[in-house]
């Protein structure tokens, strides 16, 4: 019997907030532990949390991101559950009325685009963290509290490389529309993965295996890449699986049994009797619309089929947001933009990252880059000089008409001066010349190189071949 995997994922994301989200505490990772924290997010009695309204527009910016429906009403929940992270012995969230629903992500997979719903975004609080050394434990509370979003896609993932995939998408979405940093290092993006097998041409569910926690996309990859066989060997071999929550070994490279999987009534949800429900006006989302970003699929679509951009070159602008940008604007200049984008990323990047610099700190006006390109068209300079004006230009800002000139990089087109190193190169080098006479073409740009050097390297070498080509035959 042939089975299938069919996966979920709850991707938690912290939100890119200046302060934690029932109180003014700051959101800022690396502080000194439990220097960030006040009787709000330590859950000191009394107190009474107030919503971040920094952090409700970012969730309903996520929502309509992921194509959601935003409902009129949204409300907050308490649920219930008593680690040493949760100083409330609760955690603030959104259960049955969260605040976006019903939406879709679109991505590349498989030689196309793969489309993957999404149940819900719901906000809630992140808890704070568990600190274990040799003999004892420790908590930093500096993360409880943090603005958290959930989102929770249908489960229509197939496998590893898909849930991969989908992950990076989301990622890209969410740190192109301004929602996150997504800082995995940082924690700021986790994933909880449920995922069951079943026979192939089946409808009904397997039992649904939780791997919590994982800390990488790379990491959900590989879990999955173990955690599916597994359960497909459990099957085959006659056996049962049953509903629990498994911890992922990363140095093992296997998944564990932590412990049976919760059900939602073990929480016991109860609407958070400290917050009223949310209901944004038509203002309010009219506010959120005007912040929507074109999304990263369509913009390297875009690029494609505007600038007729390779793959590559599209997807190098759509990673690099402020070089995409930089591009886009010389873009709409130019008379060649591929020749320009191949500028930007081949050597207008490679300089800047030696250089430790940035393009806000560049000493020339990008359209010099455009004034190169024309330069190399229009083969006043070649390949080899033009290679130069960019190093000088970067370095000192000059024009490049102005650099070729003081460096005498000006490309030689006269047909009489080049037929002159012409006939040196053919007089000084016979063996070649023979080569080339008996159908060794290759003998060919020998001599070219010849011409190029007898001409310091400013010989047009197109109309040196067509030179040689004539001379020879």
């Amino acid at each position: 019997m042939s089975y299938e995997a069919v996966i979920g994922l709850e991707t938690h994301v912290q939100l890119k907030t200046k302060s934690k989200m029932w109180c003014g505490c700051a959101n800022e990772f690396g502080a000194p532990p439990n220097t960030r924290v006040c009787p709000v997010c330590l859950g000191l009695p009394g107190v009474l949390p107030v919503a971040n309204e920094e952090a409700l527009r970012l969730t309903a910016l996520t929502g309509l991101l992921l194509n959601c429906t935003l409902p009129s009403h949204a409300k907050f929940d308490r649920k219930n559950y008593f680690y040493p992270d949760m100083p409330k012995n609760y955690q603030i969230t959104q259960y049955d009325k969260p605040s976006a629903i019903n939406g879709h992500i679109d991505f590349e997979f498989g030689g196309g685009v793969a489309r993957v719903r999404i149940t819900r975004a719901h906000l809630e609080e992140d808890v704070g963290k568990n600190i274990h050394f040799d003999r004892t434990s420790g908590v930093d509370f500096n993360r409880a509290g943090v603005p958290l979003l959930e989102i929770v896609s249908e489960p229509e993932i197939t496998g590893a490389d898909m849930a991969y995939e989908y992950l990076n998408a989301l990622k890209d979405v969410l740190i192109h529309g301004g929602v996150s940093d997504a800082d995995m290092e940082k924690g700021m993006v986790r994933c909880d993965v449920n995922v069951s097998v079943r026979p192939v041409g089946t409808e009904a569910l397997g039992k649904k295996i939780e791997i919590k926690n994982m800390n990488s996309f790379s990491g959900v990859r590989r879990a999955l890449e173990y955690e599916i066989p597994r359960q497909i060997a459990v099957l085959e071999k006659g056996g049962q699986l049953t509903q629990e929550t498994r911890r992922w070994d990363d140095a093992g490279g296997i998944t564990e049994t932590m412990r049976s999987k919760e059900m939602a009534h073990d929480y016991r949800y109860f609407p958070e009797p400290d917050l009223m429900p949310f209901e944004p006006t038509e203002a309010w989302l009219e506010e959120i619309r005007r912040r929507v970003v074109e999304l990263p699929l369509a913009k390297k679509q875009r690029l494609m089929r505007q600038y007729q951009l390779p793959a590559a070159d599209a997807q190098t602008f759509v990673w690099d947001r402020a070089l995409g940008d930089y591009f886009e604007a010389l873009a709409r200049k130019a008379k060649n933009p591929k020749s320009a984008a191949n500028w930007i990323i081949n050597n207008l990047r490679a300089q800047l990252a030696a250089a430790g610099g940035t393009l806000a700190g560049l000493k020339f006006p990008p359209e010099y880059i455009l004034d190169i390109v024309d330069l190399v068209e229009s083969r006043k300079i070649s390949s080899s000089a033009a290679q130069l004006v960019f190093a000088e230009m970067f370095s000192g800002g000059e024009a490049p008409a102005v650099i070729v000139e003081n460096k005498g990089l000006a490309q030689v087109s006269d047909a009489g001066a080049i037929e002159a190193y012409c006939d040196q190169a053919i007089a000084a080098h016979p063996g070649p010349v023979a080569d080339y006479k008996s159908g060794k073409a290759a003998a060919l740009n020998f001599l070219k190189g010849q011409v190029m050097k007898l001409s310091k390297g400013k010989a047009n070498p197109n109309l040196a071949g067509e030179i040689l080509e004539r001379k020879l035959k």
